[in-house]
């Protein structure tokens, strides 16, 4: 993953948003949609990449590319 990259992961019973590598996390959110629109937001101010998301199992459920981000798969996300 880039370096504008966010995982959006579990943080005991709340969701966090970290980036690959450090230690602490960038918020930490009641739920994982506050979560995920946070590291949207700040993946786009940085200039676009990816976000992943955990799911309560602890594996990843999805990806998704933030514009100016390049999606090796898809030029559009059909999912959202």
């Amino acid at each position: 993953m880039g370096g504008n990259d966010r995982y959006v992961v579990r943080h005991g019973e709340d969701w966090a948003v970290k980036k690959a590598g450090a230690e602490r996390a960038s918020g930490v959110f009641g739920t994982q949609t506050e979560a995920e629109r946070r590291a949207k937001a700040i993946v786009s101010n940085l200039g676009g990449g990816e976000v992943r998301i955990q799911g309560h199992d602890g594996k990843w459920r999805d990806s998704d590319t933030v514009a100016p981000g390049n999606d090796p798969k898809s030029s559009q996300d059909s999912k959202h």
